[in-house]
């Protein structure tokens, strides 16, 4: 990356137009001290040994351009040779720290996505009559360790699944989305009801949770002819009909997000919509809609969904990711993931 590249040459960069000034200038006009800014630059980007080398380069500058100067062994000179090595010696302690803490950010993040990739284990690519796809596009490097969530299981009520978005990031949203899966995989087989399933989560996270924080969430129950649906506060999903036709998918009532049960009112209420051969529905997080271009323009999710017009549905969803990847113009700020369910004959 030129980001990259002009940090790597920028001690370079510095110290050639440093010599090149003290030596059309003379004596008159002492510049050397400014080839400090080598190695101070060089701490920023490399390793200790590099930074010492830049060091060694300032001082093979210094030392020619003093004796052409005629000041090689005047206090001056010897001040300017002092504050370069003392410069250099800093400017590797600098980057000796900034290694270490890299290295640890790692291995934290390492850790915490390694715990992400096991709490999203692959979903099913069928289930029952279903096809389905999946995409999870990580953040940026500083906001990559999200709570974004997702599950489908089989169970004997019918296909039963979650998606949800854990306020916050980090660890934290990480241990709050182990939670809900685990509290959303147990309820989906044993409660037969979709409103005893969302109980199940609300009491669990009420005694894990602390403050207000929350999970937006969608639990929904695929059956014969229709999808049961329960928004908690969520982003409402797209239903793409066989013949084409397109709708956002807004719940009866407005549901407080889960954790936020003890509040009282806001109880979602379980919505039916009709589900049949050929039709397909997308679930996503608030990152995909939330997404911005340069422009600050949020992505246009509604303008886009014809691209999962594809004849596989992962390859369907493949072309929207990568439209939405577009549309930014570089790494997502927050986690987006999309669950895409399409439904075949019996």
């Amino acid at each position: 990356m030129r980001s990259q590249w002009a940090l790597r040459w920028l001690p370079f960069l510095v110290m050639v137009p440093v010599a090149l000034i003290d030596l059309l200038a003379g004596p008159s006009l002492g510049f050397l001290p400014l080839l400090t800014l080598g190695p101070s630059f060089g701490s920023v980007y490399g390793s200790v040994r590099r930074t010492a080398l830049i060091g060694v380069v300032a001082l093979t500058i210094c030392i020619p351009l003093a004796y052409y100067n005629g000041s090689l062994l005047k206090w001056q000179n010897n001040l300017t040779i002092a504050t370069i090595v003392s410069a250099t010696g800093a400017s590797m302690l600098v980057s000796h720290l900034r290694l270490k803490r890299e290295r640890e950010l790692a291995n934290v993040r390492l850790v915490a996505e390694a715990a992400q990739r096991v709490l999203l284990r692959p979903v099913p690519r069928k289930a029952a009559d279903l096809q389905v796809a999946l995409s999870y596009t990580s953040a940026a490097a500083e906001a990559r360790i999200g709570g974004d969530l997702y599950e489908v299981v089989t169970t004997p009520y019918g296909v039963r699944l979650l998606i949800g978005d854990v306020q916050g990031k980090g660890l934290d949203a990480v241990e709050t989305a182990a939670w809900v899966l685990g509290a959303f995989r147990e309820a989906a087989y044993d409660e037969p009801e979709l409103d005893d399933v969302s109980e199940r989560l609300e009491s669990s996270l009420a005694r894990h949770l602390s403050g207000e924080k929350f999970v937006t969430a969608i639990i929904a129950e695929v059956r014969d002819s229709e999808i049961v649906l329960l928004n908690h506060g969520h982003p409402p999903p797209f239903l793409i009909a066989l013949g084409g036709k397109s709708c956002t998918v807004e719940p009866p009532d407005e549901g407080l997000p889960l954790g936020l049960g003890p509040l009282g009112a806001g109880r979602p209420k379980a919505h039916r919509v009709p589900f049949r051969e050929g039709d397909q529905i997308l679930l996503y997080t608030d990152g995909v809609v939330e997404a911005r271009d340069d422009s600050g323009d949020f992505y246009p999710l509604s303008d886009r969904v014809h691209l999962l017009r594809a004849s596989e549905p992962q390859e369907a969803l493949d072309a929207l990711r990568a439209d939405l990847v577009g549309h930014t113009g570089g790494p997502l700020l927050d986690d987006a993931a999309m669950l895409l369910l399409r439904r075949n004959g019996s």
